[in-house]
């Protein structure tokens, strides 16, 4: 899957590109819209809270962070090892210091995630203040082309403003 991302000037566009998006089998647990705090949305699928926060690049960024550290410290108590330890008390050693961390990383990385506003989305932020509705639509990758110049062909004043890939660690529920 990856994510499109589209900027519609108003809930009317936004509206017509949901339904549209609809008619190509995209449900809407697969379309996210944002806008300004203090316009309504009415009935188009508001972004979640993992969309709008960066708990996605910073749990990334706490397991390889967490991981390497606890790889880095298990190899470290491996080099001060008593006598007669095996070769597989190491190898559990190494496993679990790895592993370890990068439970840590994960945890402590999301706390601070979840409270920060995503950075992927600050440069819509003037689009965003200017009225206009972000919407990220995640779609089969072998579908893009069709469904961005669908997107364009039906609504040419809204923006395609770009894909990126979708990480998805939470299902949305039905």
């Amino acid at each position: 899957m990856k994510r499109i991302y589209f900027l519609a000037p108003d809930q009317n566009c936004a509206h017509a590109i949901v339904d549209e998006l609809k008619t190509y089998g995209i449900d809407e647990q697969s379309i996210a819209v944002l806008a300004k705090q203090e316009q309504p949305l009415e009935d188009l699928p508001e972004a979640t809270r993992l969309e709008k926060s960066d708990l996605i690049p910073a749990l990334q960024r706490g397991v390889a962070i967490g991981g390497s550290l606890g790889l880095f410290a298990g190899m470290a108590a491996l080099a001060f090892q008593p006598a007669g330890w095996v070769v597989g008390g190491g190898a559990l050693l190494l496993g679990s210091t790895s592993i370890g961390g990068a439970a840590f990383g994960a945890w402590a990385s999301t706390l601070i995630g979840i409270s920060m506003p995503n950075t992927q989305l600050e440069k819509f932020e003037e689009a965003l203040d200017q009225g206009q509705i972000l919407m990220l639509v995640d779609v089969p990758k072998e579908r893009i082309d069709e469904i961005q110049k669908s997107i364009r062909k039906h609504h040419p004043e809204a923006e395609f403003e770009g894909i990126e890939p979708t990480v998805k660690l939470i299902p949305q529920k039905e």
